[in-house]
């Protein structure tokens, strides 16, 4: 019995693990642990499609499994962040003293990120257009947004952006435009490569230059306007090739 052929599944569990660990960080608003544990996770899931692609290996148990394991680290744990940060905007704690007053009804806005991504996972498994790029943003990147968002608030001194991001109703269309962008019907590129020429990957070579540069430059900013630049070179090479 090769071995192998359960690491691409050994792989997503551990991303499944990092996700729930992540999650007992965000409740006690340790962000950056939030931050490592997730990155990790979606460190893992990378890595566990190439490993059933290297090994030929793939199942149709590996991509529910791997759907489930997103599902928490890309799909619970963001809506989770978002639902802190709005109701630390709105001066009252998620959990301690939740009820179903207004303030609390608001900071459950948060988990519309959970829901788009579940439904985002739920199509992905049935869309056979999702093969070789995406269509919508992919619930990794979005994280990536998501969990951005306190390290800036609470670890880098941008006035501008600590005012927008005590903002509730700021932090709602946030939400609004993630659950949005998750399901839309936009064409993404992946950064998978087929092969290593500019003709056919120019726009992932761009996006890696830009973070490489952006990432030491801006630090926890860096990830939000990566991700942008992510959407906005997407959107002109489908101009570009239309």
């Amino acid at each position: 019995m090769k071995m192998t052929k359960y690491i691409p599944n050994f792989l997503t569990l551990l991303n499944l693990l990092s996700g729930l660990t992540a999650l007992i960080f965000v409740f006690k608003e340790n962000w950056l642990l939030v931050g490592l544990f997730v990155s990790m996770g979606i460190f893992f899931d990378f890595f566990d499609g190439l490993a059933a692609r290297s090994f030929k290996v793939s199942s149709a148990l590996g991509l529910q499994l791997d759907s489930l394991a997103d599902m928490v680290t890309s799909g619970v744990v963001p809506g989770f962040v978002m639902s802190f940060l709005i109701a630390k905007s709105l001066h009252i704690s998620f959990i301690d003293d939740f009820n179903f007053d207004p303030k609390h009804l608001v900071a459950l806005f948060g988990l519309i990120i959970t829901l788009a991504s579940a439904y985002r996972l739920a199509k992905f498994n049935i869309d056979t257009r999702q093969t070789g790029s995406f269509i919508g943003l992919p619930t990794p990147a979005n994280t990536l947004f998501i969990i951005s968002l306190p390290l800036i608030l609470y670890n880098q001194d941008y006035a501008v952006l600590k005012h927008l991001l005590n903002n509730p109703s700021i932090l709602i269309l946030i939400s609004l435009i993630s659950a949005y962008l998750l399901n839309a019907e936009i064409p993404l590129f992946s950064l998978k490569f087929k092969n290593f020429t500019w003709q056919h990957n120019w726009p992932k070579y761009i996006l890696i230059i830009l973070s490489l540069i952006l990432l030491p430059l801006l630090g926890y900013l860096s990830i939000p306007v990566i991700i942008i630049l992510y959407l906005l070179i997407s959107l002109y090479s489908n101009f570009k090739n239309a």
